[in-house]
């Protein structure tokens, strides 16, 4: 009989590998049930979770920690599972910690060094401005994938990897397909312009305005929520929201995030507009559900896959000193769908 594996376990219970994990771990977002469920299946199977946490007590432990700032956005599902299932297959135990809104990913990162043994760690989200010092004090290898491409003038210095699609570079892709439709009236919902991310594509967007001779009507730039998961439906719906019920003029709306731009549908399709009739919508990242919400969502596909890929794989070559620290910039694709459509001249 063939060794059981926690991709078994995962089957028995009808849940995700990354949920087993969570639950062998002990994490604390689990449903206690869930959790119970998945540690009785555990016993009664005999199934031996060696790469679990229970391992940082060995002074042999193999453990990379993924630290995910904006859970609730979808994006980062698929790129967990799948550094999950290759940190498995090299033996390596995960452990997952998911980083609030308002919380430094690198103070979290430190203290995170102190309590579990870890032989790297890798960020999803966040930012990469991080001062040198900070840094500095990080005793094992990191990766930062997904947080946007940072400033030139660090790229001498940088003593970390870097992974990600040229968020300004996209953003403005994604604007001047708007401006092409003939759109003008284009809101804009991202975060503050004080988070990296939110900095960058609301850059792009400007600089496409820009480029076509137009000025950026500041009321047409909205601010998610600070309070609520800045990356979540719920946020989107919000903003959207608020944005409609002021009485401004908008025929397109530009979410810097699939989640945002289906919690922005909503909003649209409750005050009583359609889409794209009556305003378009358009999205960033390319999660599943944008292909088989109605309409589908017209989108910028980040390269998922190949970025997970690449950011566990350069991990665990830096891990083996086989590998050098890089920063790698992947091309993003604007996917069409029909949730956009050139803007009826009246």
């Amino acid at each position: 009989m063939s060794e059981i594996t926690i991709k078994d376990i995962a089957k028995q219970c009808g849940v995700g590998v990354s949920t087993v994990s969570r639950a062998i771990n002990n994490h604390p977002d689990i449903n206690p049930e869930t959790r119970k469920m998945i540690m009785d299946t555990i016993e009664k199977t005999g199934f031996i979770p060696n790469n679990s946490a229970r391992n940082l007590k060995r002074t042999d432990a193999k453990c990379i920690a993924v630290l995910v700032k904006g859970i609730s956005n979808p994006f980062f599902s698929n790129m967990i599972q799948i550094i999950e299932e290759e940190t498995q297959k090299h033996r390596y135990a995960l452990v997952l910690r998911h980083v609030e809104a308002h919380e430094d990913e690198v103070d979290v990162a430190l203290e995170l060094v102190k309590e579990k043994r870890l032989r790297g760690i890798i960020f999803l989200g966040g930012g990469f401005y991080h001062s040198e010092e900070k840094l500095s004090k990080m005793t094992v290898p990191f990766v930062f994938s997904t947080i946007g491409v940072g400033k030139p003038d660090n790229e001498n210095k940088r003593s970390y990897s870097n992974i990600a699609v040229d968020d300004k570079l996209e953003s403005k892709k994604m604007t001047d397909y708007l401006l092409g439709l003939g759109h003008r009236k284009i809101a804009i919902i991202t975060e503050d312009p004080k988070e990296p991310l939110g900095e960058l594509r609301l850059t792009g967007y400007k600089e496409a305005f820009l480029e076509h001779n137009l000025t950026v009507d500041p009321k047409m730039i909205c601010c998610v929520e600070e309070d609520i998961e800045h990356y979540s439906m719920e946020n989107g719906y919000i903003t959207a929201k608020r944005l409609l019920e002021s009485g401004e003029k908008v025929t397109a709306i530009y979410a810097t995030a699939d989640s945002l731009a289906i919690g922005a549908c909503r909003a649209i399709l409750e005050a009583g507009k359609r889409i794209p009739e009556d305003i378009s919508v358009a999205g960033y990242d390319g999660i599943a559900l944008g292909e088989y919400y109605n309409p589908k969502l017209t989108t910028i596909k980040q390269p998922v896959e190949d970025m997970a890929l690449t950011t566990i794989h350069l991990m665990l070559e830096i891990i083996a000193g086989r590998e050098e620290h890089k920063q790698i910039v992947f091309e993003a694709e604007l996917v069409e769908r029909e949730s956009t459509a050139r803007i009826e001249k009246k």
